[in-house]
């Protein structure tokens, strides 16, 4: 069997010295094809934390076999489908987390590319995020979005500075600052399943037209942080922000401030770590909004 390995995967992993991975994955995929009865297809392009191969079940039903690269724990995704069951997010079909292995559904054509209108995309967002939220408690087994928080906090100052400063400083002490008062505010009893990167090329087309979310990273939060995927900045939609939170406060319900900070920080954070493996123009991009957000100049 050839497996083709997207060039931004092979990236990722040898950014962090995982060079055997790449000799080992193809045998992985060869095992999981004998033990789950699987035809291998091609290998799936643009992202980075996984490679995602097209399959076909014994009898013919289309799927997908998603394997994480070094460093990246499905099991935390395995356990956000099994809480979703299918319904907003793809659903799960096997398992196996001691070689990082999912095999799932396989869904159609993202949203990018089928709906044309920038304004619908973001309701159609919203309403796939809606359908996934449902009350967790703090012994699912999920980190809270306090933990998210605080992780992010931990990480993005070293982070920024790894990448070479790719933004201002006011730009992340507005994160940090962001990411403090989102710390503060969660409350276990509150706290929904949320997915975490909500966009529209994560929004794939069921075969009843609906849209299913996929890659999702699996937090225990306040549905706002959610919604703070949709409002961080869409590189080229060129849409007024603060009326994208509005819009989708008046929706929800949700608070509008808390909106717009869980925005910022995915704005920023995913900014900083787009750029840091080299993941552009989309880490530019996000960045250069974040400086004008917060009337910043050249870093």
């Amino acid at each position: 069997m050839r497996l083709e390995i997207p060039d931004q995967i092979r990236r990722t992993v040898l950014a962090d010295g995982d060079v055997a991975w790449l000799d080992e994955v193809a045998g992985v995929v060869e095992a999981l094809a004998r033990e789950w009865g699987l035809v291998i297809g091609t290998s799936f392009g643009g992202g980075h934390a996984a490679l995602v191969v097209a399959v076909r079940l014994v009898d013919g039903t289309p799927a997908v076999l998603k394997i994480g690269v070094p460093g990246r724990d499905v099991g935390v995704e395995a356990l956000a489908l099994r809480l979703a069951g299918g319904e907003g997010c793809a659903r799960l079909l096997r398992e196996d987390l001691g070689r990082q292995a999912l095999l799932l559904e396989r869904l159609g054509a993202p949203m990018f590319d089928v709906v044309a209108d920038p304004v619908r995309r973001i309701e159609l967002l919203c309403e796939v995020a809606v359908r996934g939220w449902r009350p967790v408690g703090a012994g699912v087994g999920l980190p809270s979005g306090a933990e998210l928080a605080e992780r992010y906090a931990a990480r993005l100052p070293g982070l920024w500075d790894e990448a070479g400063r790719p933004c201002s400083m006011a730009a992340v002490a507005d994160a940090l600052e962001c990411m403090e008062r989102r710390r503060v505010a969660h409350d276990d009893r509150t706290a929904v399943l949320v997915h975490g990167d909500v966009h529209e090329m994560n929004a794939l087309q069921a075969s009843d037209g609906s849209y299913k979310l996929i890659d999702p990273t699996g937090w225990r939060a306040e549905p706002a942080c959610d919604l703070g995927t949709i409002v961080r900045s869409n590189p080229g939609l060129g849409d007024d922000l603060h009326q994208r939170t509005e819009r989708l406060a008046a929706r929800t319900g949700v608070d509008a401030t808390a909106i717009w900070e869980w925005g910022t920080i995915h704005r920023v954070f995913s900014g900083v770590y787009a750029c840091s493996i080299g993941f552009q123009p989309f880490g530019e991009q996000l960045l250069a909004e974040a400086d004008r957000l917060v009337g910043a100049g050249d870093s």
